[in-house]
Order: C-alpha cells, then structure tokens, then sequence
C-alpha cells in the first residue's frame, strides 16, 4: 500500500485545488464552450440573414454592401405605403391606377455659391431588365400618366461638402404630382410608375420619400424603378417580380408555382419508392438467409461508388425507350437507394429475433411480421430514409436538367434556378431577383426542418443510424 504523500511534496501541478477556483475553472470552460458554439451558431446563421438581406435589395451586388437601406427602413414603409395609396387604393402593394394623384417631393441642396434649378422631371418608357418581363409588359405607366412641378420652397440645411465638413447649405425642395391622364381614365392598373429626375451635378439630393434606384451620369440623372411601390412592394418588389415575370412567353402562366409543384411531386415519389425499396431490401438482406446475398449486399455497397454521370447514357436510352423522358417518373425511378439500403439493413439486424420468432410461432408468416411487428418499430430509420430522401430528391440538379428538358412548366426549381440565372443574371445583371427564386426554393426543406427538428436531435434518431 502506497502511503500518502506529504502536501508540501506533491507537485503544485497535481494539488488539488480549493472548491471555488475548481468552480471558476468549470465555469471560465462552459463559458469558452458556450462562445465558441455561439461564434459558429452567428456565422451559420449570419451568411443564411446576411442572403436574404441580400435578396431585398435592387442591387445585391453593390458596393461597399450596406446594411441599412430603403427595404429595412420603417421610414421608408411609410414613405411607400403612402405614395401606394395615392397611386392605387392600395397601400401594401401599390401601383398606378385611373384617378392616381400622387405627391412625390426631393430635395436638393447645393452650396452658397451655387444656383439650385428645377430639376427636369420624367415618367420613362422603361422596360423591366429582362426580355421575359419586356416581353410580358403590357402597359406602360408613360402612356397613361403625367408629372409636373406643383410647388418649391426653400430653406437651409447642414450638408457635408467633399472634404467632409458640414456647412449651412442652401436647399429647395420640389413637389411633384404625377396623375392618371384624364383622356385615359379607362386606363389599366399598371404595376410600375418610374420617374426620372435630372438636375446639374452641383446639387446633390439631399432627401426623399424613397431612394433612387440607381445614379447615372455622375449623379445628375436619378432614376426611380417604381415611385408609388407600397410598403410590401418595396420590401419584396424582387420577390414580386419572380414570380410575376417568370413566365411561359407561350401563356403568359407564371412558371415558379409549376416549377415548386414539380420538385415536390419528384421529392415525394422519390421518398415513397426510397422507404419500399430500402426497407423491403434491408429487411431481405438482415433476416433471409439465400444464396448470393452476400454478393447482392457487395454489389449495394459497390454501387454507392459509382457516379450519376458514369451510368447517365445507359439510363438516359432506356428512358428514351420506355417514352418516359420528359416526365417526373424518370426522375422518380433513377435513384440509388444503396446507402438507404444499408441503413435500414443496420436497423434490422439490431432488432431482437426472439420477437419475430415469436410471432412466427403464433402463425404469423414473414411478410406479416415484417408488416405488423418490424415496420412499425422502424420508426426512427424509416424517418431518417425519409428526411435524406427527401432532401436529396430536393436539391437534386443532374438527372431534372438531363431528363426533363421541355416544356418550361415541366422543369424542377433547381433547374428553374439555373433559367433565371440565364435570363435575368449575367449580362442583365438583375442578381436580386435570381437571388429571391433561391430563397424561395428552399422554404420547402426550411418547413421539413422546422417539423422534424425534435427527431434530428433525439436519441431515438441516433438509434436510427447505427
């Protein structure tokens, strides 16, 4: 037997330390623990907030990128909730209407020495930024509505000049009316009213109801997409337009809803023929006992290393033959349920044989058992099938974009996405509203998340895997 050691000869290192420094210890661990998932909680999550951000703003690729803009302002709301309602009744969505009578005011300010003139107003003949959405314009707000100058006043306002230094600046500010034409009071509702204001470049706007669009010609032209937008029109106008102007030039019928419809019917026939086909096989594989079973399992195994792109001719001919090309079910039917196979055979194998046994002593045959007694007790494997199934049949893009090519309306959203990409992004540069049909295209596994988040996280779920 060892004897104890002398305090004063045990290394400081190895002393054991008083009750409260051991509880500062545990507490200063926690707390490095708690910041550090916190840290990885914030990035995740701050690329997901700092996206859709991004997806609210005219130009999500401007720079420097700001936080704060016209979208995220409650002024701004109000601003266009207001100038909404004078356009067209409607304060959420806004528009230009027969009877409009819109005030619409800027203010521009300049230095002592400078003359502040009217700015030349205008309501352009402007078309959206693609050729769908030019394609699918009707009406135009130029040729049913006019704008003048109704009053100026002035006043002085501390401005910074280019070194940065405020001064007391002269300001005029102009109130402009646009109006319906009264000879067009038969007129449609028409869902934009952009303006265009071009004043000399020695007076800088200095306030609006809402920000200009865009700044051209080094800032003597501001341009406003749509001045009567309403309070939701401003804050999802990329939204708005995704699913207004993707459309079949054919029909004029938006194509976001088919497309969502689409990969919802792919996803969930997928999932249904992952859960029969993995079950049954891992079932067979767990439990029977046949010659070449083992072969069978090496040859799943096998299959999980091979990728799409080597078997797409084979499959891509055999689709063609059976007339199935351009239809959901080719996307359904080519799948690889070899990894699903092998979860549920892992499942299978650790449930206890003594109760099949005995149901099969009662008269049950395997089917029934399989049916009554092990299904049922699947659960937490078959919601793991589920969730994987579901989630890669999703955000599948391969097999949609090689199978299903015509018409527009038969497409996935993956695919979609990359029509929007061609139609609106590149040279068009119209990067918002792609970005919205990407925000939109993954509130369906958001809500599958949302729903089965508690069976992610649980025990039971675990079990499902191993």
């Amino acid at each position: 037997m060892m004897a104890s050691m002398p305090a004063a000869e045990v290394s400081p290192s190895r002393r054991r330390l008083p009750a409260g420094a051991l509880r500062r210890r545990q507490l200063a661990a926690s707390a490095w623990v708690y910041l550090a998932f916190l840290a990885v909680a914030t990035i995740m999550a701050g690329t997901f907030v700092l996206a859709f951000i991004a997806s609210l703003k005219v130009d999500p690729l401007e720079r420097p990128f700001r936080i704060y803009f016209d979208q995220l302002n409650p002024a701004a709301w109000v601003a266009a909730a207001r100038l909404g309602r004078e356009g067209a009744g409607d304060a959420l969505w806004g528009g230009l209407a027969p009877g409009a009578n819109v005030h619409f005011s800027v203010t521009y300010a300049a230095p002592a020495d400078a003359r502040i003139v009217e700015p030349r107003a205008e309501i352009p003949r402007r078309r959206p930024g693609s050729g769908i959405a030019a394609a699918l314009m009707r009406h135009y707000a130029a040729d049913y509505a006019s704008i003048a100058l109704r009053s100026s006043s002035s006043a002085t306002k501390q401005a910074r000049d280019k070194r940065g230094i405020r001064q007391g600046w002269q300001a005029r500010t102009f109130v402009y009316e646009i109006t319906y034409r009264s000879d067009r009071h038969n007129g449609p509702w028409i869902e934009r009213t952009p303006v265009n204001l071009t004043a000399p470049t020695s007076q800088t706007l200095i306030d609006s109801p809402i920000s200009p669009s865009r700044s051209e010609r080094r800032g003597r032209l501001l341009s406003w997409d749509n001045i009567t937008p309403g309070a939701l029109g401003l804050i999802f106008n990329n939204y708005r337009r995704v699913i207004s102007e993707t459309a079949d030039l054919q029909t004029g019928k938006s194509l976001i809803g088919s497309w969502l419809g689409n990969s919802l019917a792919i996803a969930t026939g997928r999932l249904v023929l992952t859960l029969v086909v993995a079950s049954l096989a891992g079932y067979a594989l767990a439990r029977l006992k046949f010659r070449g079973s083992r072969l069978l399992f090496a040859a799943a195994l096998f299959s999980m290393t091979i990728p799409a792109q080597v078997t797409f001719a084979s499959n891509y001919l055999i689709f063609r033959d059976l007339s199935l090309l351009n239809t959901p079910w080719s996307v359904i039917v080519v799948f690889v349920a070899s990894a699903n196979v092998l979860l549920m055979k892992q499942f299978f194998e650790g449930f206890p044989r003594e109760i099949e046994e005995a149901a099969i002593v009662d008269g049950a045959n395997r089917f029934q058992v399989f049916c009554k007694i092990v299904l049922p007790n699947a659960k937490p494997a078959l919601l793991v099938n589920a969730i994987l199934a579901f989630q890669g049949a999703w955000n599948d893009f391969f097999w949609p974009l090689v199978l299903i090519t015509s018409p527009p309306e038969a497409l996935t959203i993956q695919v979609g996405l990359l029509s929007l990409r061609r139609s609106f992004g590149g040279v068009q540069g119209d990067w918002g509203l792609v970005l919205a049909g990407a925000f939109i295209s993954i509130v369906p596994v958001v809500i599958l998340f949302v729903l089965f988040q508690r069976h992610i996280v649980s025990t039971e779920f675990a079990k499902g895997t191993t």
